[in-house]
């Protein structure tokens, strides 16, 4: 019985499905469904507001731990676009701040038991990675006009090689709409289907029988502390992402 609650696929876990349906004959077939992608989308920005309200010091003159953690986080976020873009360029602080919240919160409610990490969604980790692309070459565009295409060719480039060059430089360009997905893509699947593994396989010991359970409690530990490299990953991943975003902006605006 044990064995049958236990073994699935460990890609099971993400699946995206409807938690709830409604047809209503509107407009044709209009279908209404909330499914656990949107579910936990929503309660991602919920965690995401709530922290801010709770760490708001704006009616205390002593400021809280979470005022401190939340004023911390903020001057993390404010060095990475000052690094990165320059300090010239912090007006695009509040996105990068709101976008390593998101991935943050996002990456971490996945390592609640029986939650759903959105950011395994090729949707959700793809669409940010295009959405961003597409944010910063019409940035690009506007700041430099017609000579945003020389970033495409580079400087002392001979006449007979600058079609390879340009069709190199474009395809790696455009290599940039899906690597920022890709990889958080990546890693958060791969972290999730190795913990999914490996607890599937320490139930079967745990229940086999009590000499073996207590010597499973060796690799428990071992499995504890890889509970604890994941949720480190689920942090350094918000962080890559905001600085390879803050990096391609710098890139439209010097054109480097």
């Amino acid at each position: 019985m044990l064995y049958n609650i236990f073994i699935s696929s460990p890609l099971e876990q993400f699946e995206v499905s409807p938690l709830f349906s409604m047809n209503a004959p509107v407009l044709g077939n209009f279908n209404l469904s909330l499914t656990n992608l949107g579910l936990y989308t929503f309660i991602t920005m919920f965690l995401v507001l709530s922290l801010h309200f709770v760490g708001n010091n704006s009616f205390s003159l002593i400021p809280s731990k979470w005022s401190v953690a939340l004023e911390s986080a903020y001057a993390s976020v404010h060095s990475i676009v000052r690094d990165q873009i320059g300090a010239a360029n912090e007006i695009y602080t509040p996105f990068i701040y709101s976008l390593f919240f998101f991935i943050l919160f996002a990456n971490l409610n996945g390592n609640i038991p029986y939650g759903f990490t959105i950011t395994t969604s090729v949707m959700v980790s793809i669409g940010m990675s295009v959405l961003i692309f597409l944010g910063v070459t019409t940035l690009g565009l506007s700041k430099h006009g017609v000579h945003f295409f020389a970033f495409f060719v580079p400087s002392g480039t001979p006449l007979a090689l600058v079609p390879a060059l340009v069709l190199i430089e474009l395809i790696s360009y455009l290599a940039r709409a899906v690597s920022l997905g890709v990889r958080l893509f990546s890693n958060m699947v791969a972290g999730h289907t190795l913990m999914k593994i490996l607890s599937t396989f320490l139930a079967q010991l745990f229940t086999t029988s009590i000499l073996v359970a207590v010597v499973t409690l060796i690799p428990f530990a071992i499995f504890v502390a890889l509970i604890g490299l994941e949720i480190a990953v689920s942090v350094i991943q918000a962080y890559v992402f905001c600085v390879l975003t803050s990096s391609y902006i710098k890139d439209r605006i010097e054109l480097h």
